[in-house]
């Protein structure tokens, strides 16, 4: 009985801490930087950095990669009212989502270089390591996702 017990004791407390583990695992989340990727040459074209206030998610552009003949500072040229011709990079770009089961959703996405404002949905990935981005008009069918980057720490 004793030995039954020595061999049994370790397989049921290494099932008990994969159970427990996976009870206490962090789930991926969208706060934090990230690399947006360009949808053509796919090179990085900027870094937003996604934050919560008043239990809500905003993104801000903090870096931006400038592509060849492009201003080192651009502007929202196509941009209405008062993010017009104002600076791409400190813009809030993402605003106003909230968590829906393991997406976030709800809230607006501002495409600088058209001026565009649609719906957008964020889930990240379950390694945490991508996001993606939907963003649409209308119905989340009819709109295109983009896989953003986490950035690297600096």
């Amino acid at each position: 009985m004793k030995s039954l017990m020595r061999c049994a004791l370790p397989t049921f407390l290494g099932l008990a801490s994969a159970v427990c583990g996976n009870a206490n695992a962090v789930e991926p989340t969208p706060l934090g930087v990230w690399t947006t990727i360009d949808d053509h040459s796919r090179k990085p074209r900027s870094e937003v950095e996604i934050s919560e206030r008043d239990g809500a998610l905003y993104g801000k552009v903090v870096h931006i990669y400038p592509q060849p003949g492009e201003p080192a500072d651009p502007r929202c040229e196509d941009c209405k009212g008062e993010r017009h011709d104002q600076p791409i990079l400190g813009m809030t770009i993402l605003w106003n989502l909230k968590r829906n089961g393991d997406a976030w959703d709800g809230g607006e996405i501002l495409d600088p270089e058209s001026g565009d404002t649609y719906r957008v949905t964020l889930h990240p990935t379950a390694d945490g390591k991508q996001l993606e981005v939907r963003g649409y008009i209308g119905f989340a069918l009819f709109g295109r996702t983009q896989v953003w980057e986490r950035a690297p720490a600096r």
